[in-house]
């Protein structure tokens, strides 16, 4: 028997036997010539390793990293076989509990479900298994939600609380950058290039783009520079007399703050980045500017930040339907 006809009758049995079954199937049609197949027993952890490496090489990030280890560690803690061996009903099984002792959303059990077709589809590609057993376990359908963002009043309630002038530029810069806090935290005076108002930002991925700021953001970061007597490179530095880098945390404390004096209730960096997304749509955007602005890999998330207002819907079903 020739590796082809092997390989045609183990397609022939894809939708019959699960992955062990069908390991062993190719095992024993293969040993019928001297055709050899790599068929060691490779433990979990060692799978995680070289999936991890294999990741890692495509740029993903250490975080999203982490953030995979812990989810496929607890999958396969759980379920306690070799992934060469698990099937789909095992993991069904999982996201069910889970769910279940969690009380989690259904975009969490989506995102567990998501990191487990990845690496179960890299064991597919690599030929450890036959088939991904994640392929028959389909997207958690999520409600969509109307997600938050600032009207112009309170974005102006938010300046006008503003007793420090760095707080000023640090409102008016994410909200005329759309930028990430994460981003935002980790640039430097030297980034920022006043005469263009642009500066360069590495997002998620280490990935390098352009953001640009309007007139008001240069005034106002201007005048914040000129005040400051430290040698810190950092952009935005603390309000203590040690003037070191400001951090995610403190930034998202301070506008949680200055929310609190003017009696709005949620106030977060990302709020600011949905602002822009939408205000953009709404004065006629096209989708794929706003996604190179964003910095988004993919354009259906650009559309998830962008939510168009109702009224601009009104407006325009009068103009070209009547």
């Amino acid at each position: 028997m020739q590796k082809i006809e092997v390989d045609r009758v183990v397609r022939e049995m894809l939708p019959y036997l699960n992955n062990q079954q069908l390991m062993r199937l190719k095992t024993v049609l293969s040993s019928l010539t001297d055709t050899t197949i790599r068929n060691e027993m490779d433990d979990n952890e060692v799978l995680l390793e070289r999936y991890f490496a294999a990741k890692r090489t495509e740029g993903c990030s250490e975080k999203s990293l982490k953030y995979y280890k812990a989810t496929l560690t607890k999958v396969l803690a759980a379920i306690g076989k070799n992934a060469k061996e698990i099937v789909t009903d095992e993991l069904r099984d999982y996201l069910t509990n889970y769910q279940a002792v969690h009380a989690s959303s259904k975009v969490t059990i989506d995102n567990i479900r998501r990191i487990m077709s990845s690496f179960f589809s890299w064991l597919e590609d690599e030929d450890y298994i036959v088939k991904s057993p994640v392929r028959r376990i389909h997207k958690v359908k999520v409600s969509t939600t109307v997600k938050e963002t600032y009207s112009d009043e309170e974005l102006e309630k938010l300046r006008d609380s503003c007793t420090q002038m760095r707080d000023l530029a640090m409102i008016d810069f994410l909200a005329s950058t759309g930028i990430r806090v994460g981003e935002l935290v980790l640039l430097n005076r030297e980034d920022i290039d006043f005469q263009e108002r642009e500066c360069v930002v590495f997002g998620k991925g280490n990935k390098e783009r352009i953001a640009y700021f309007d007139a008001r953001s240069k005034l106002h970061l201007q005048k914040y520079l000129n005040s400051r007597d430290d040698s810190e490179p950092a952009l935005f530095v603390s309000l203590n007399k040690n003037r070191t880098r400001l951090t995610i945390g403190g930034v998202e404390s301070r506008l949680k703050t200055l929310g609190q004096k003017v009696g709005i209730v949620r106030v977060y960096p990302h709020k600011f980045r949905r602002t822009l997304a939408t205000t953009a749509i709404d004065k006629g955007m096209p989708i794929e500017q706003l996604q190179q602005l964003l910095g988004h890999k993919r354009i259906d998330t650009t559309l998830h930040y962008a939510m168009v207002k109702q009224q601009n819907v009104k407006i325009a079903h009068r103009k070209y339907i009547g």
